[in-house]
């Protein structure tokens, strides 16, 4: 979630949603804006490379997956529950000539985590992108917010790309790319209740700031991407709050999920060889 709709209730409990909507929810619905969204023609920039992308099934998620698969990879992806999105997501990878698999882990154990990762690289015979998507949107006020919402949110949002990197370093060799999706909210939470989810996207610039000084040796470029407002079925930019957070960015609008997706698609390929450690705000403007 890039900046969320403002809150409709106290305490928001929506399952798997990352920047501008759901990465890989729990509720089913089909993402109907994102992933169709696609920049028209193919490329070989990523040829003979791997991906993973977690939470890849919907949302920004799926728009990652499909560019990256535009750009000549092969990819995986992971999904929670939706495995009928995820089979959609894989069949439309396929029919760009590329191999795909949906892998379903839940990102809350670690365990689950670290086996997707070794079985993409086992299956698809390498590793050579990991995109660290997948995430949970709790928000609600400190107070009300109880430790079971903090500790999904801890465990999938900051736990989970932290596990992830690390069992794909097992994998990763030279020109290797780790990329995070995180969320503007850390930057400039615009509305109360933001504060866990604030917390836990915040963590990931650590993260990566610290994987981009440890891998630099090894030519592993590491780097987090910060979406804005994003049009996707949680938070569309036609909806009852759409107007007031669009004005909230310097271009007075939602971001495409394909806008995400183009900029991991340039971190992930060969010319963004010498970017590691960034912190790209994708906003439209809406922390400048």
């Amino acid at each position: 979630m890039g900046c969320p709709a403002a809150p409709q209730a106290d305490v928001w409990r929506i399952a798997g949603i990352g920047p501008g909507g759901p990465n890989e929810g729990s509720d089913g619905r089909q993402t109907a804006r994102p992933a169709d969204q696609m920049i028209v023609g193919m490329t070989t920039t990523l040829n003979n490379k791997v991906a993973l992308v977690t939470g890849g099934s919907r949302g920004i998620g799926a728009a990652i997956a499909l560019r990256l698969a535009q750009d000549g990879a092969d990819v995986a992806l992971t999904y929670r529950q939706d495995t009928e999105q995820a089979a959609t997501v894989v069949k439309r990878i396929e029919a760009l000539g590329r191999r795909a698999l949906a892998i379903q882990a839940d990102g809350a154990d670690p365990t689950a985590v670290t086996g997707a990762v070794d079985r993409a690289a086992a299956e698809l015979g390498r590793l050579d992108i990991l995109v660290n998507n997948a995430a949970v949107f709790l928000v609600g006020a400190v107070d009300e917010l109880g430790m079971t919402e903090v500790e999904q949110t801890v465990a999938v949002n900051i736990r989970a790309p932290y596990v992830a990197a690390r069992a794909a370093l097992r994998h990763l060799g030279e020109g290797g790319r780790i990329i995070s999706i995180g969320s503007n909210v850390g930057e400039r939470a615009v509305f109360p209740g933001l504060t866990l989810y604030a917390m836990s996207k915040t963590a990931l610039v650590g993260l990566t700031r610290g994987l981009a000084r440890e891998l630099g040796s090894r030519n592993i470029t590491v780097n987090l991407i910060n979406p804005g407002p994003t049009d996707t079925d949680a938070n569309p930019a036609d909806g009852p709050n759409a107007a007031a957070i669009a004005g909230f960015t310097a271009l007075g609008r939602y971001a495409r999920p394909a806008d995400i997706a183009a900029t991991v698609a340039h971190l992930a390929s060969p010319e963004a060889g010498y970017v590691t450690g960034a912190v790209v705000n994708v906003d439209g403007g809406f922390t400048s």
